[in-house]
């Protein structure tokens, strides 16, 4: 799957994209006048990070630093052919990853097999006093180009940063159109580790990233994976449809009203053994009365053209599914 030389399209002046074939993953490589680059989520597969590489060199840059958006594996890959530089993240990213890089690692290794062991992960935190908390929106400060913003949130994991720099919005696993917004479930679906309202905060994320779109101005928004979007009316859509999506998963994971007599339909209830045996007396005395057994009303479908594909609904099942259940154990 290795590519000669990796391929980089210009979306504004000095800023040009690379999309990997492995889940559609982009990633960008910002460029000053003097042809220091900054790469962002280097991916995906050793073959793809070398001819980024090699695409680099061949127009005379160097690469000056790399920049992960999130702790997730493939956002924090590397070669040694990009050079020994500062790979930046927040120190809440550092950590996070730290805590969970074994099984990182391991997921890497499944997919995109060959990776460098020792590059991988190997962070910096970001240069600022504070540290970079949820909510800081902050300028990335030298070896990066000038003219550099970071907007931290937690939305997708935590830690996540967006980058803002010359009209474009480089927003790491958000605002895509061949995923769904993706919550913080916790690494590896570990539900204990997952924040309390990831919902909420998915919401208050997309807020900051909204509130910088107008701030600086942003013309280009480039997700973490799929098509990139041109013009405030295409990125004003990609915030309508995860606003959208947001909503009907909520609907769908709140307990639903129960039209029948008895019982609830849950099985961690009392009721539901009340139910379960009033449809068998009735089966026994009058045959099958399957409306006495049936569950809760259905809950309400979620409809996005982004459920298509197999993994991203599969996700969707997943994080319905922990919505369902943490609303459940606060009843």
């Amino acid at each position: 799957m290795g590519l000669s030389v990796r391929e980089l399209n210009q979306v504004a002046p000095g800023v040009w994209v690379a999309t990997a074939e492995v889940w559609a993953s982009n990633t960008v490589v910002l460029v000053d006048d003097h042809g220091a680059a900054l790469v962002v989520d280097p991916g995906i597969t050793p073959e793809e990070v070398g001819s980024l590489a090699e695409a680099i060199a061949a127009r005379g840059w160097h690469v000056t630093a790399g920049l992960s958006t999130h702790p997730h594996w493939d956002h924090v890959l590397w070669s040694a052919s990009l050079g020994d530089v500062p790979r930046l993240a927040t120190p809440r990213a550092i950590a996070a990853l730290a805590d969970d890089v074994e099984r990182s690692w391991a997921d890497a290794c499944e997919v995109a097999p060959g990776h460098d062991r020792s590059l991988f992960g190997a962070l910096t935190p970001l240069g600022t006093a504070d540290g970079a908390p949820a909510g800081s929106d902050v300028p990335l400060l030298p070896p990066a180009p000038r003219g550099c913003r970071v907007v931290v949130h937690d939305g997708h994991a935590p830690g996540h940063l967006a980058l803002v720099a010359r009209g474009v919005l480089v927003a790491g696993d958000m605002l895509s159109d061949r995923e769904v917004p993706l919550l913080d479930v916790g690494p590896g679906r570990d539900a204990t580790r997952a924040p309390y309202d990831p919902l909420g905060g998915y919401r208050w994320a997309l807020e900051r990233l909204e509130d910088a779109v107008d701030r600086y101005g942003v013309q280009v928004l480039v997700p973490g994976h799929g098509g990139v979007a041109v013009g405030r009316q295409a990125i004003g859509e990609r915030f309508a449809a995860d606003r959208a999506y947001l909503r009907a998963l909520e609907r769908a994971a709140e307990p639903q009203f129960d039209p029948f007599p008895v019982g609830c339909g849950n099985p961690l209830c009392w009721c539901y053994g009340a139910r379960t045996a009033a449809a068998s007396r009735e089966a026994e005395a009058h045959g099958p009365r399957p409306w006495l057994a049936a569950p809760p009303t259905q809950a309400p479908a979620v409809s996005d053209p982004r459920l298509a594909d197999s993994w991203v609904d599969g996700e969707h099942a997943a994080q319905l599914g922990f919505l369902r259940a943490r609303l459940l154990a606060r009843r």
